[in-house]
């Protein structure tokens, strides 16, 4: 039999056969490869051996950075990327469309001045160069910040409610059963009526975050309690009478006018401190941004006492009687006393006479208030008038209106509304808004209570009466009255008891002195120049010489012979001939009038406060100005002798 012919095992110089299939097929091109360079007419690219499987990978640029292991630290190194320049108008959304609106939203002009605290119609002053750039920079830090809070105003969703009558109908004619039944649930529980006819009348007070409430009857009642809720903070009876009561710079702090002394409380109805040298207190006002606590007594005095301390600030003899009527000014800290005689006294413990006085009604003062912006002061007395003074410098009233009986008690609200306290009824007026004054023509609401008024407060951040009478407490609804928005930071009324406490820390870091106090609190931000000259002539007086005076020229010496005698008295010469470079260039007759308090080195121009060769005379020009002066002097005592005399044709070439 013959062989099988068998077929040629591939080896080194027999190439192997090619599949038809994977001849015609063509290898795929990645996004990231380079187009293939065609090869050579006979070549081929060889089998692909044991890399026929593996994926094709993207190469490496050339100018790639390499990243390197650290032996020190274990972070990733990071290259650093070139900067690339971007055209502002190319950059446009996800979507590929162009943002209509760049930029920040625009913010009204009217809206910023709202918040801005900076004049800028005053110039700064003339100072050093340093002190400029720094004006500039907190100038340009408040501009932001006011732009900041102008664009964060548009988050406060709370407006201010108000209440309108239907087809004119006249709001006080509304009642508060009518208001209650209008009004949802949550606000229809902040109407409430407490009956305490065995222990009135009352006095109240509200806490600065406007969640508490404490009142004081005159027969010793004393309770605090969270009214929103209606949880009872603590119930004593001091078994003694109460004249006023007031929080202090929290809810867990009670001050409390009793019959002999003043009384500190906690609010779990302990008694803290009994405070002696206050004694016979009538009325307490307390200022939060001092950590005063004001007192008004019998005897007449007007005491200051630092809580945050424990110290009597100041007493002072107010010599007007007894001192029943006391209001104070939250704009400026100051207390407003009304007396007998019709006048109204404004006091700083920072001064023992008053810083003014304003005679406002015929008879004696019944009741003071002043409104949140410290703008409008309103009076009642016993002529049975009603006034509003402006407090901007003028002391003027505004308007007037005689009540039938008078007004025993007077209270502004956060919104700008004044409401008055008049035997057992209480009116309510209203204006255009927070900046105007309340419009005494037509009230706004009026309520009848079950007793005589004694004590009235707004709720802060709420539209809410409080009423003290001789029946109990009574809240009520008072549209529009509150803010509606409150500071988280300053006034919190939902914050716990840990926040309490760092408020607390905080206010007592940022306490203002009560040296402070004064009628217009911008002024402390002004140099007082007057007390800046009398100091240093006080302190001239007491060292025998000035300090700030400037020292004679001394030469200082130098080396290789150029400090001989001559040299030194040559130098002192030129010295003092720049002082008097003045008189080479003055040709005119006398000092410049249009600034006599400079002088100009330009004969061919008038002498102007903008010129640059304006030199002003102080120091050193004195000398030039007293020469400049002797000059003067002697030209006219010359022509005059020359006046008598027989003129000569020769007169015209003598300057």
């Amino acid at each position: 039999m013959g062989e099988m012919e068998t077929a040629p095992k591939p080896g080194r110089d027999v190439p192997p056969k090619k599949d038809k299939l994977q001849t015609k097929r063509k290898k795929p091109r990645r996004y990231w490869e380079e187009e293939t360079v065609p090869t050579t007419d006979g070549a081929s690219p060889g089998p692909p051996c044991n890399k026929k499987n593996r994926e094709l990978r993207p190469q490496r640029p050339k100018n790639a950075h390499i990243l390197k292991k650290s032996r020190i630290s274990k972070k990733p190194q990071v290259p650093k990327k070139p900067r690339e320049w971007k055209n502002p108008e190319s950059q446009r959304s996800l979507s590929g469309a162009q943002d209509p609106f760049p930029g920040p939203a625009p913010v009204p002009v009217e809206v910023v001045q709202k918040f801005c605290r900076i004049d800028k119609s005053r110039k700064l002053p003339r100072s050093k160069a340093k002190t400029r750039s720094r004006l500039e920079v907190a100038e340009a830090e408040e501009e932001e910040t006011s732009i900041k809070a102008a664009r964060s105003e548009l988050l406060l969703a709370e407006e201010p409610g108000f209440l309108e009558g239907e087809d004119g109908e006249d709001t006080a004619k509304i009642c508060q059963a009518d208001i209650v039944e209008a009004v949802d649930i949550a606000s229809a529980a902040k109407h409430f009526d407490l009956n305490l006819r065995q222990f009135g009348p009352y006095r109240l007070n509200y806490s600065r975050t406007g969640r508490h409430l404490a009142f004081g009857g005159r027969r010793g009642h004393v309770a605090a309690l969270d009214w929103v809720t209606k949880k009872l903070m603590c119930e004593i009876n001091v078994m003694e009478a109460v004249r006023d009561i007031r929080f202090l710079h929290s809810e867990a702090l009670l001050a409390v006018a009793q019959n002999r002394w003043l009384h500190i409380y906690d609010n779990q109805g302990i008694e803290l401190h009994c405070i002696r040298r206050c004694d016979r207190v009538t009325r307490l006002e307390f200022l939060p941004f001092h950590f005063l606590l004001a007192t008004a007594s019998e005897t007449g005095f007007l005491t200051y006492l630092d809580v945050s301390v424990g110290k009597i600030v100041a007493a002072l003899n107010v010599r007007a009687g007894r001192l029943d009527v006391m209001s104070q000014n939250p704009y400026n800290a100051v207390i407003h006393l009304g007396h007998s005689n019709g006048t109204v006294s404004l006091w700083s413990p920072a001064m023992k006479e008053p810083l003014a006085k304003i005679l406002c009604h015929r008879g004696g003062v019944r009741a003071v208030a002043v409104d949140s912006t410290g703008t409008y002061m309103a009076t009642s007395g016993l002529d049975h008038q009603l006034k509003i003074f402006d407090l901007r410098g003028t002391y003027q009233p505004l308007s007037t209106r005689t009540l039938p009986h008078g007004a025993g008690h007077l209270a502004f609200s956060q919104r700008g509304l004044l409401v008055a306290g008049m035997g057992d009824v209480v009116n309510i007026w209203a204006g255009q808004g927070k900046a105007s004054p309340p419009s005494l023509e037509q009230p706004y609401l009026t309520h009848r209570l079950s007793g005589p008024v004694h004590g009235l407060q707004f709720c802060p951040f709420e539209d809410v009466l409080g009423v003290g009478h001789s029946g109990g407490v009574t809240s009520m609804l008072v549209p529009g009255a509150g803010e509606p928005n409150f500071d988280g930071l300053e006034s919190n009324p939902y914050r716990s008891r840990k926040q309490r406490q760092e408020w607390e820390v905080k206010a007592l870091l940022e306490k203002v002195p009560a040296e402070l106090i004064c009628l217009d609190p911008r002024a402390l931000a002004e140099v007082d120049v007057i007390s800046l000259e009398q100091g240093k002539k006080e302190r001239i007086e007491r060292l025998g010489y000035d300090p700030e005076a400037k020292a004679p020229f001394q030469p200082k010496p130098k080396q290789k012979g150029r400090s001989s005698t001559a040299s030194l008295v040559k130098r002192k010469r030129k010295v003092m001939d720049e002082e008097h470079r003045v008189d080479e260039y003055w040709d005119g007759p006398g000092l410049p009038q249009a600034a006599p308090s400079c002088l100009c080195l330009c004969p061919c121009q008038p002498a102007t406060s903008h010129c640059p060769c304006v030199l002003p005379l102080s120091g050193p020009q004195d000398k030039v100005r007293q020469s400049l002066q002797q000059q003067q002097q002697q030209q006219k005592e010359a022509k005059a002798k020359s006046t008598g005399a027989r003129p000569s044709a020769l007169d015209r070439f003598v300057r």
